[in-house]
């Protein structure tokens, strides 16, 4: 949760905290005097661009808007960035765009147009829509979205009936929800609100060239791609992502996409589209949609990626996203590697990745 601080200054809201947590992945010295992040574990506080490593999990971050309120929840001033002597002017364009979310945020029942929010503002919609996907990576209508999708969860979380917050949040029609629920929250509300208990899981465990490998899938698609040593190990891994869910070996389903899997795997089928239903953050979805793009046989830099989606500076978050990917070969995480095609970490070992690798380029000249 955010600071006390910052939320006592009433100027920032849950959205901003996101905000501020990619900002800080992204190490953007645009944000530089917006605002300072404290480290729990080690008592520092730094400014957004600072070199040094970041928390592992959002919980592990305070946002503060200045130094004083950092310092007055205990906090030590970085002596590698030395934030205290950063100059307080602060970036207009990030202003501007913290402008924009706050208006999105004030209107709770429906999306702002870009014209009405540009009106308040005072500047052209082109100017605004420009500089906030600079700034952002995204869309002032994605963030919307997504602000939108993030507010109905945390009403039914609270308890409020399913009817009742479609309605306060703007949806206005439970098709529409379903939809945009399917595709981001990989479930439907119902099973949301109960943390995915009732939801049904499929898998299968088969034999490959990197040892066993699990698919497991919803009814809406593959949730699951993994690899490991022994069966006991994968599904165990699969019952602590879905500790809620009904997990069940087998599904007639299943037989098609792991064979489509396999022959992946062999390079007799290079091109591979199995349905996703995967959970993801925005900047998650941003860089696994890049992933999918590398053609098969090839490698990307975890900075070519940074750069394709318009966050240069974002290498290590490109990295956490890589890492955090739970559907193997279908977002082909494996092929990207740092800079001069050295290989870096691979949630399934690095050797897998050497193999994986290896397989693709070799059939690719072949």
């Amino acid at each position: 949760m955010m600071s006390e601080n910052l939320n006592r200054q009433g100027q920032q809201g849950p959205s901003e905290e996101e905000i501020y947590w990619q900002a800080m992945l992204a190490r953007q010295s645009t944000f530089d005097g917006i605002f300072v992040y404290g480290v729990r574990s080690t008592g520092i506080y730094c400014k957004p661009s600072c070199p040094s490593r970041r928390p592992l999990r959002r919980e592990s971050a305070a946002f503060f808007t200045t130094c004083e309120a950092a310092e007055a929840e205990g906090f030590r001033a970085c002596l590698r960035c030395r934030p205290r002597e950063t100059a307080l002017a602060r970036d207009p364009q990030v202003e501007m765009v913290l402008d924009v979310c706050r208006a999105i945020e004030a209107q709770a029942d429906r999306i702002p147009s870009l014209d009405d929010i540009s009106a308040r503002l005072g500047v052209s919609p082109y100017h605004l829509h420009r500089t906030f996907k600079k700034v952002m990576g995204i869309t002032p209508r994605q963030y919307a979205t997504s602000h939108r999708l993030k507010n109905f969860k945390s009403r039914i979380r609270a308890g409020e009936q399913i009817g009742s917050a479609m309605y306060e949040v703007g949806y206005g029609s439970s098709s529409r929800l379903y939809e945009r629920a399917s595709e981001k929250m990989g479930m439907t509300p119902a099973a949301y609100r109960r943390r995915g208990e009732g939801m049904e899981v499929y898998y299968t465990i088969v034999d490959c060239f990197l040892g066993r490998m699990l698919l497991a899938a919803t009814a809406r698609g593959v949730c699951a791609v993994s690899f490991g040593d022994s069966d006991e190990q994968l599904s165990s891994s699969l019952v602590a992502e879905y500790p809620a869910a009904n997990i069940k070996r087998g599904g007639a389903m299943l037989t098609e996409w792991v064979e489509s899997l396999l022959q992946h795997l062999e390079g007799a089928q290079p091109q591979i589209n199995l349905p996703l239903d995967l959970q993801a953050t925005a900047f998650q979805t941003r860089v696994w949609e890049e992933l999918k793009r590398i053609p098969y046989g090839q490698t990307r830099s975890y900075a070519e990626i940074a750069e394709a989606i318009g966050q240069s500076k974002a290498t290590r978050a490109v990295a956490r996203a890589c890492a955090t990917n739970p559907a193997a070969l279908l977002i082909p995480c494996h092929r990207v590697v740092r800079t001069g095609d050295r290989l870096a970490g691979y949630r399934w070992g690095l050797e897998r990745k050497k193999k994986l690798l290896e397989r693709e380029q070799q059939r690719r000249r072949n």
